[in-house]
């Protein structure tokens, strides 16, 4: 489980609550946060409750204010200590990517430490803050932000000299495929959501048939297609699609997901991957005829020279 420590100044009560809410929130979906307001009590060492958080956590996220830039940059009260606990872990250990900015109060530049200031961060300065930016913040804190798509052959081949050139083959028919469509979901293998509390425990598997059994290298298509769809919704979970023999199964989502968001993103996923594997195809098809145009004048080539070799001379 990703763990995140909330590093911020005590500007007021009110700025004390929504920094309560955003840990909450965060917990909710699947970050295990800590935040003094919850995990310190009276009689606490609180120079060495800092120093664990900070060192043991993933993440560390750093809630930026005009106050809380004054007192970093200050070095003042324990906001000034976590900055010479972070700053020196970054300089020693090179592991940028643990302090992530979060932007509470604008402008960016009266609200973020000096020493943070060239960093990119999550801007949650909005009330209510940026449904997008709070995404941005959770897929990157669980490791789900979208990768890029793999890198392909490429598309334009080499023109073959006209000597080896085949009428017949050149005008080959375009491959034979019969583009696989979704038919619908599979309800009674849809699996129970587990509901205790936990990480995921209300999300569940929904399995969705296919109008024929996919080709392996479809099924990579639809998944990699799935992970990296060319247009998706804050809802989109990538990593929770698979396939399996003529099903596609989705682990970890609602039928409620689906319905609301998912249904338009599978069905893009499966027109790239018929759009890719129909590529694929031709390409196949276009090494074949070159392979076998290779073959034929080999034994053309040698069909010609044979002649000119005489033995009873």
């Amino acid at each position: 489980m990703t763990t995140a420590f909330v590093s911020y100044s005590w500007d007021n009560d009110e700025h004390k609550a929504w920094i309560a809410k955003l840990a909450a929130d965060l917990r909710n979906d699947g970050v295990d946060v800590t935040l003094d307001q919850w995990h310190l009590v009276p009689g606490d060492q609180l120079p060495a409750f800092m120093e664990h958080a900070v060192r043991e956590s993933d993440y560390v996220l750093i809630i930026c204010t005009t106050k809380y830039k004054e007192r970093s940059d200050n070095r003042s009260g324990g906001v000034g200590y976590e900055g010479d606990i972070m700053s020196g872990e970054m300089l020693t250990q090179g592991n940028q990517r643990k302090f992530i900015p979060i932007l509470r109060q604008s402008p960016w530049l009266q609200a973020a430490p000096s020493w943070l200031a060239g960093k990119w961060y999550i801007d949650l300065s909005d009330n209510p803050y940026s449904d997008s930016q709070y995404r941005d913040l959770i897929t990157t804190l669980l490791g789900t932000r979208p990768l890029p798509p793999p890198v392909s052959s490429p598309r334009v081949t080499r023109q073959m000299p006209p000597t080896v050139v085949n009428s017949v083959q050149s005008q080959a028919s375009e491959p034979s495929f019969e583009p696989i469509t979704i038919v619908g979901i599979i309800v009674d293998e849809v699996s129970t959501p587990l509901g205790d509390g936990t990480r995921g425990s209300a999300l569940y598997n929904v399995p969705f048939r296919l109008s024929s059994d996919p080709p392996f290298e479809w099924a990579e298509l639809f998944v990699a297609s799935w992970n990296h769809p060319p247009r998706y919704t804050s809802m989109h979970r990538p990593g929770i699609a698979s396939v399996s023999g003529n099903t596609i199964h989705l682990d970890g989502t609602t039928i409620d997901e689906i319905r609301q968001y998912h249904r338009d993103t599978l069905i893009l996923a499966a027109q790239e991957a018929n759009s890719k594997y129909l590529e694929l195809l031709k390409l196949q098809q276009r090494e074949q005829q070159r392979e076998q145009q290779r073959i034929d004048q080999h034994k053309q080539n040698v069909k010609d020279t044979a002649k000119n070799i005489k033995f009873n001379e």
